[in-house]
């Protein structure tokens, strides 16, 4: 049995800025976050979105089906980093450190 590794396991992470001035511009941002909620991710905040992988070949992955889902106007950044990475991020909430939970809320299967 594989043991954690925080240096294997990966968090992919996707940026987005899209337009929504006309009506066809809000269906297909909607539609993306969608299609992003469809995939397995989690909203962290209204343009950003994340999702927990097992492994590299499983964010490569991730990115290729993200890509094929970007609207043709719009700006969209997909990062990945490791588990240890992530963890080791500062979270501010109204100025207050906030604690993070360490605790996987996707189900991960090999």
């Amino acid at each position: 049995m594989n043991e954690y590794s925080g240096y294997r396991f990966m968090w992919t992470i996707v940026m987005f800025d899209l337009p929504v001035t006309t009506k066809p511009q809000r269906r297909r941002a909607t539609k993306f976050r969608n299609e992003l909620l469809d995939l397995g991710f989690e909203m962290a905040q209204f343009s950003v979105y994340m999702k927990f992988c097992g492994s590299r070949s499983a964010v490569d992955a991730l990115a290729y089906r993200v890509h094929h889902k970007v609207p043709p106007e719009g700006h969209v950044s997909i990062l990945s980093l490791t588990d240890k990475q992530y963890g080791q991020m500062q979270v501010f909430n109204g100025g207050a450190r906030e604690h993070r939970d360490t605790e996987r809320n996707q189900l991960l299967l090999f």
